[in-house]
C-alpha cells in the first residue's frame, strides 16, 4: 500500500496456512490423531489434510511462487504470498511483508476448519488446541501486530469454554464458528454458553465463510464451480446473518458483536429488506440500522458497490480484508488499498473501513 494515511490500517481476515509445524504443539498422548498431508493424486499443486483416516477439513492449495504469480496476472488480483509468510514458518516474513502492503495489523483466520475436521471429540480437542497454541506463539512473535480468531473444538463445550479463555489470555480477539457446525445452526441454543462467555471476554464470534455439515457440502458440490464455494460457504454465511437479526440472540446477548467474513457486502440490502418484511408481518419494529443496532459487521470486498452499500449499512458496520495466504475469488492483497482510493465513499467512511469499524468489532 503506496497510500500515506493517518490512521492505522486493520486487515480484518487474514489466513494461516497449516502445515506440519502446526500440529508440533499436540500433547503427546493425542499424536497419535496428527494429522498427515496427502497429495491429491493429480498434477495439481493440492494437497489434503488425512485426519483419522479420512480426507478431511480444508487445505487451501500450495503453488509455488511461479503459479501465484500466474494467478495474479491472469486473475487480476494480486495473491502473491510467500511460503514462509503464510504458513508462519517466518513470522518476521510476514511482519515485512505487512509493512510492504502498509497494513499495521492483521486478524488471523484458520484455514483447515472451513469444512468439516472431525465428529470425534477427543480428536476434535486434541487438533483445535494444537492450533491454539501455535497461534498463541505466532502472536507472541507478531509484535502486537497479528491478532487471531480462535478455534474452539465444539463437540466437547467445556473444552471449547478452556480453549477460548486461554486464547483469550494469548492475543485471541474473535471465536470462528461456521455457519452450520455439524447438524446445528448458530441459532441453536446449544451454543448460547459459548455466546454468554464471547460477551463476558469481550470477544466476537467470527462467522467467516465455511461450512461444517459434510452432507451439506456434498449435496452442493458442482462440477462448474470447483469446490463450490458460493453455496457451499458464502450462502450459509449470508443465511446465518438474516437468521440471527430474525432470532432472539441479539436481544439475549445484547454485548456480543458478529462479524460475516469473506463473503462480501453486496448482500447487505437483500437481508436487510428481507428481514424488514418479516418483521413487518409480525408486527414487530425493525431497528431502524438493525447491523448497528445488532452489532453485527461486514467484510467487504474492493469490488463491491460501496456507495450504495453504505446506504443500508451505515457508516459504522463494515471492513474489509485482504483474505491474504489464499488464492481463491476472494483473495486480493491490495484490497486495502483499493478501498482507501475508492471513489464515491467518503473519507470518513474509508477510515472507519479500514481502521475504526475493525478496532471496535475486535476490541482492539
Amino acid at each position: 500500500m503506496t497510500t500515506k494515511r493517518n490512521i492505522q490500517v486493520i486487515d480484518a481476515d487474514t489466513h494461516v496456512v497449516e502445515s506440519d509445524r502446526t500440529w508440533e504443539y499436540l500433547d503427546p498422548a493425542d499424536r497419535k490423531y496428527r494429522p498427515t498431508l496427502v497429495s491429491a493424486g493429480d498434477d495439481k499443486p493440492t494437497l489434503h489434510w488425512l485426519i483419522d483416516g479420512k480426507v478431511s477439513g480444508h487445505r487451501a492449495a500450495a503453488p509455488d511462487q511461479r503459479l501465484l504469480a500466474e494467478i495474479s496476472e491472469r486473475s487480476g488480483r494480486d495473491v502473491d504470498t510467500p511460503a514462509g509468510a503464510r504458513e508462519m514458518e517466518d513470522v518476521s516474513a510476514r511482519l515485512q511483508h505487512m509493512d510492504k502492503l502498509g497494513v499495521d495489523i492483521q486478524v488471523l483466520y484458520n484455514t483447515l476448519w472451513i469444512e468439516e475436521v472431525t465428529t470425534r471429540p477427543e480428536i476434535d480437542v486434541a487438533l483445535c488446541r494444537s492450533w491454539n497454541r501455535w497461534l498463541a506463539d505466532i502472536w507472541k512473535d507478531g509484535k502486537g501486530r497479528l491478532r487471531w480468531s480462535c478455534v474452539p473444538p465444539f463437540t466437547d463445550l467445556e473444552n471449547a469454554k478452556k480453549e477460548i479463555k486461554a486464547a483469550r489470555n494469548n492475543g485471541a480477539v474473535a471465536i470462528s464458528m461456521r455457519p452450520m457446525e455439524g447438524n446445528r445452526l448458530l441459532l441453536d441454543p446449544y451454543f448460547y454458553p459459548i455466546y454468554e462467555l464471547a460477551s463476558d471476554l469481550d470477544m466476537a464470534i467470527a462467522v467467516h465463510i465455511a461450512n461444517g455439515n459434510a452432507a451439506m457440502c456434498d449435496a452442493l458440490a458442482s462440477p462448474h464451480d470447483p469446490g463450490a464455494p458460493f453455496g457451499r460457504f458464502r450462502i450459509p454465511t449470508v443465511a446465518s446473518c438474516h437468521a440471527l437479526i430474525m432470532s432472539e440472540i441479539p436481544q439475549r446477548f445484547p454485548k456480543l458483536r458478529w462479524a460475516f467474513v469473506e463473503s462480501s457486502s453486496q448482500w447487505i440490502p437483500w437481508v436487510i429488506n428481507e428481514a424488514k418484511r418479516r418483521y413487518s408481518g409480525a408486527g414487530k419494529p425493525f431497528p431502524k440500522n438493525v447491523l448497528n443496532e445488532y452489532q453485527m459487521y461486514v467484510a467487504c470486498q474492493s469490488d463491491d458497490d460501496l456507495p450504495y452499500i453504505l446506504q443500508y449499512s451505515g457508516d459504522d458496520n463494515l471492513i474489509t480484508g485482504s483474505d491474504y495466504g489464499h488464492a481463491d475469488p476472494s483473495s486480493q492483497l491490495d484490497t486495502l488499498e483499493i478501498v482507501g482510493q475508492m471513489k464515491g465513499v467518503s473519507q470518513k467512511q474509508k477510515d472507519n473501513i479500514l481502521y475504526y469499524n475493525p478496532k471496535t468489532l475486535y476490541s482492539l
